[in-house]
């Protein structure tokens, strides 16, 4: 896939999209073929660094002990504590995973949050996990991993053969959203087997725009 590709479709893609009252997001879609996701070899779910970040703020959440609540008061959005977990309601938990988009937990605090909260976090896709970088030793600089983490996108097809994920924002410079869109197709790339072969298509579009496919 070429840049200049992209930003011709970006282009048409602005073009299509009616003014609105609100910021669009920019989305990717990829659509797959040949390709067999009732085999768990075959699904995908990467976490792409965006270079220029998604265009919002992704909000995050930490679980930690005592000794790490200063650290996570300062990088994060919001802090549970481990002494806090068992006052937590269903009705609560529910509320606290949808209003946050990545969740970051103190390693030996694991079992203590899978148990607490990780069926509501992971019917969303949102329970900590090495692959995303979410869980961190003791005494950690959470900074980065926070700042990060706020960059990164998750890029999944588990039951449909279809990618789909944001890429920026309309008020961002067209150049950085290609580059965006470089990184997870290039990522996208380098999972699959066979790599673009297995790849039907891909397409831009704003929020309330119509799709515009790219190649």
């Amino acid at each position: 896939m070429r840049k200049e590709d992209l930003l011709k479709a970006l282009e048409e893609a602005r073009k299509k999209s009616k003014p609105r009252k609100f910021v669009q997001s920019v989305d990717l879609i990829i659509p797959l073929k040949d390709i067999d996701l009732r085999r768990p070899e075959n699904r995908i779910e990467e976490y792409v660094v965006l270079p220029h970040g998604p265009g919002k703020r992704f909000k995050i959440c930490a679980f930690v002990g005592k000794g790490m609540e200063g650290k996570a008061k300062e990088a994060c959005d919001f802090v549970i504590k481990d002494e806090e977990f068992g006052k937590w309601e269903k009705k609560e938990i529910k509320k606290l995973v949808r209003e946050y988009d990545y969740f970051i937990a103190q390693a030996d605090l694991m079992p203590s949050v899978a148990a607490k909260f990780g069926k509501y976090l992971g019917a969303l896709g949102k329970l900590p996990s090495p692959k995303s970088g979410s869980i961190f030793p003791m005494n950690a600089d959470l900074k980065p991993i926070v700042e990060r983490l706020r960059k990164t996108v998750k890029v999944v097809a588990k039951k449909q053969p279809v990618v789909s994920c944001i890429i920026g924002k309309e008020d961002m410079k067209d150049e950085e959203i290609a580059e965006n869109a470089m990184a997870v197709y290039e990522a996208l790339v380098h999972k699959l087997p066979e790599g673009k072969r297995r790849i039907r298509g891909v397409y831009i579009k704003l929020t309330m725009g119509p799709p515009v496919r790219v190649w």
